[in-house]
Parts: structure tokens; C-alpha cells; sequence
């Protein structure tokens, strides 16, 4: 049986012809990073909790149509970006949306080796980098996300928030000028 963080081979065709077992070593594979994804764009639990549902039910429903297995991956993150983006279209306001409920902590940052103070320390600069990352717009915080916490590639990015490779570029430019904006703003 597979590992689950085995990034060799993914049981994806196992798990197309209906195997229980494949399902629950992708879901377990990609249950937490694409949660902490979602989090991260939505801050509110029960909405993260209820997206990554039903990213896992559509993926379940349409992975006949996933034609590169090897893409599962971002294929996968793609339904929960389309998932994020019709919550926010229905809630209508993204502000209203993203502070409504706004759960405490959120993704760490912090590695497990750092000691006590090193740990207040980036538990502080992780906070502080969560109240700016939620002032951006969704667009722009998305492919922050993406490309810095869940490592995925400018050309994956693409494929998962389906618009072109030029426009992910620059909303992660224009993401990375707002940010260093809103920090040199708060050392002030």
C-alpha cells in the first residue's frame, strides 16, 4: 500500500475504476493542504470545511473527465478555486464574507524545531501576515496562496484559477507590491 505523501505515483486510476482504498490515500494526500488553501482564502471554518467537501464530492463525480492523472493535483485545487469564487459571488461583498465568523490562529507558519520565543516571534509576523494577505483582493490573495504556501507553479496556478498565465503573473506582482505596501505601512 502507498504512503500517503508518496508524490511518485497517486492511485488516480485506481481510484477512477471505483477503488475505496485509492480514494482515501488521495483524500488523505490532499485533504489538510487543500484545506489550509481554502482557510486561507475564506477564513471561516464551516465555509472551508463545506468547500473542501465538496471539491472531494465533484472530484469523486468528474475525475472520468480529468484527462492527465499526473495533474491531479492542481486539478483538484482548481474545483476548490471555483468552489471559493462562487461562495464569494453568492455572499455578494467579500468583506462581509471574509469577517463574518473570522476564526482565530489559522495556517502556522512556525517550524516545529523553533524554540519558545522564535515561536511567539513567528506566530506574531504569521498574524501580521494574515491581516494583510486578508486586505487583498481575492484574486490577488489567491495566487499569493497558491504559489507561496501550497508551492504550486505559475503555470499550474494558471491551470487551477483558469485565466492565462500573464494574468497570474500579474496579480502575483501586484499582489507582492500591496503587501510590501501594507508592511511598510505598519512599520511606520
Amino acid at each position: 500500500m502507498l504512503a500517503v505523501g508518496d508524490s511518485e505515483h497517486l492511485p488516480v486510476a485506481e481510484a477512477r475504476a471505483g477503488d475505496a482504498k485509492a480514494w482515501d490515500i488521495l483524500f488523505r494526500r490532499y485533504q489538510l493542504p487543500l484545506y489550509a488553501y481554502v482557510m486561507e482564502l475564506v477564513r471561516h471554518e464551516q465555509t472551508a470545511l463545506d468547500v473542501v467537501q465538496e471539491t472531494f464530492i465533484n472530484a469523486v463525480r468528474h475525475l472520468k473527465s480529468l484527462r492527465e492523472e499526473a495533474r491531479f493535483g492542481s486539478w483538484l485545487f482548481s474545483i476548490a478555486h471555483q468552489k471559493v469564487v462562487q461562495q464569494w459571488r453568492r455572499k455578494g461583498r467579500e468583506r462581509e464574507w471574509l469577517t463574518d465568523g473570522m476564526m482565530e490562529g489559522g495556517v502556522e507558519f512556525a517550524t516545529a524545531e523553533a524554540g519558545p520565543d522564535e515561536s511567539l516571534v513567528g506566530q506574531e509576523d504569521q498574524a501580521e501576515l494574515l491581516k494583510h494577505l486578508e486586505r487583498l483582493p481575492l484574486a490577488q490573495r489567491s495566487v499569493i496562496v497558491l504559489h507561496y504556501l501550497e508551492d504550486f507553479s505559475i503555470e499550474e496556478i494558471a491551470s487551477i484559477t483558469e485565466v492565462p498565465l500573464g494574468t497570474v503573473k500579474s496579480r502575483l506582482h501586484h499582489a507582492r507590491l500591496a503587501l510590501r505596501k501594507q508592511l511598510e505601512g505598519s512599520s511606520r
